[in-house]
């Protein structure tokens, strides 16, 4: 590397004396750029294949986040997606479920809310978010104006982990590309991350609840807001006050995309 910077040195005061000050400076980049090379060589001028272009909008770089050979690849509706998650076996806990949770709610929604995992009562009615914690959300989604039947609201697993327990890194890893194609499909403009667990399994994160909240994330073009989880908020109501920042934070942001936002 040290003889190939020498060289260039050496190339430039070379021209430079040749032409002189003004010449110099007025010398076409090309000139000094061998007439083989192309945009596609490295400093060494060893071909390189062109940068492969990024989808145009966010679905479609969300929908590419899906493994190349997954068959939710070729899926076009959310009917479908739900049927092969009805038929197929990813896990363990897939074969220990009652119910598949798939998802629910406005099928072209502008806000989608994820959860993390179903519970019980989830579990055996095969709905996500119909507990006491649904209960809760409804209300939560009503206060910043939208009903449950306007949203979609899904979980990053579509099955109940045993006793409740938090979603291990396999589960999630198996279960994502099904939450990347339920965003694909419905397109929504705005995304509610309810939890830690569904914040961070979203947007690649490993951080805690403070560290996620109050703020708008960059989901490969679409806005994230995390906040509490509703069962959270039920064994510890004086968070309440916190999410409702957070709320209000989704709301304003969802205005100000849908151009109505007021002064």
């Amino acid at each position: 590397m040290r003889e190939l910077l020498h060289a260039v040195r050496d190339a430039l005061l070379q021209e430079y004396a040749l032409l002189g000050p003004l010449g110099f400076w007025k010398t076409p980049v090309a000139m000094s750029t061998p007439e083989h090379a192309t945009g596609n060589q490295d400093l060494f001028g060893q071909p390189q294949p062109p940068p492969e272009p990024a989808p145009a909008d966010p679905y479609a770089r969300i929908e590419a986040l899906i493994p190349p050979d997954s068959p939710l690849r070729t899926m076009r509706s959310l009917d479908e997606v739900a049927r092969y998650v009805a038929e197929t076996v990813l896990i363990p806990i897939d074969a220990r479920r009652t119910n598949p949770v798939f998802g629910v709610g406005n099928p072209e929604a502008d806000l989608m809310v994820i959860g993390e995992a179903p519970g019980a009562e989830e579990d055996r009615q095969g709905e996500p978010f119909v507990g006491p914690a649904g209960q809760l959300l409804n209300k939560m989604l009503k206060a910043i104006g939208f009903e449950r039947e306007e949203v979609y609201i899904t979980n990053v697993l579509k099955s109940r982990p045993p006793h409740n327990r938090d979603p291990q890194p396999d589960e999630i890893e198996a279960h994502l590309p099904i939450l990347y194609k339920q965003i694909a499909l419905v397109k929504p403009r705005i995304i509610l991350c309810v939890g830690r667990i569904a914040g961070n399994a979203l947007l690649g994160r490993n951080g805690s609840l403070r560290a996620l909240r109050g703020k708008v994330h960059d989901f490969h073009g679409l806005p994230v807001v995390v906040t509490f989880h509703p069962a959270a908020l039920l064994r510890n109501p004086q968070w309440k006050r916190l999410a409702w920042e957070d709320l209000q934070l989704l709301r304003a942001h969802y205005d100000r995309l849908m151009g109505t936002a007021t002064r």
